[in-house]
């Protein structure tokens, strides 16, 4: 008796992608971000490095290094990895004048920040359902018009 495999259905596929660039993006964070407070721990508490807003880019970028490293080792275009990156920044950016006003604490940065920042990945992702729904072998096969590389199947 033979067995058939189904192909991933594109919704699961498309999933996977944003869970394996949020593992990816956890793990940065664990890894990098420790890194940073131990360069600026000596620092005076009023340091522009403790700043809250300047610490939240510091953790998206330590979130943004795996997740784009993740992406281009999984065969995406700088396109699509430039969006997400992006992306991910708009996050916190856009509730910095909700900081400088008092509107929100360091906290609320913190949390709003992380949650704004899935759901602006998750509509990049929308935005190019072509390139999330489709299997990593797909994106490595391909020769991306954007940058014209042609990548190996990784």
């Amino acid at each position: 008796m033979t067995t058939t495999h189904r192909p991933r259905s594109r919704a699961r596929t498309f999933a996977l992608h944003y869970l394996q660039m949020i593992v990816a993006m956890v793990v940065g964070m664990m890894l990098l971000y420790p890194l940073w407070m131990l360069a600026t721990a000596g620092l005076p508490t009023d340091a522009w490095a403790h700043r809250t807003d300047v610490e939240s880019l510091v953790m998206a970028t330590t979130m943004v290094i795996p997740m784009a490293a993740w992406m281009r080792f999984r065969g995406h275009g700088w396109r699509p990895v430039v969006e997400m990156s992006a992306a991910m920044y708009a996050g916190f950016v856009v509730l910095f004048p909700l900081l400088w006003l008092g509107a929100i604490d360091a906290d609320g940065l913190m949390l709003l920040g992380h949650v704004l920042m899935l759901v602006l990945m998750l509509a990049a992702m929308l935005a190019r359902p072509g390139e999330y729904a489709v299997s990593h072998a797909h994106h490595a096969q391909a020769v991306c018009a954007e940058d014209g590389e042609a990548r190996p199947i990784s």
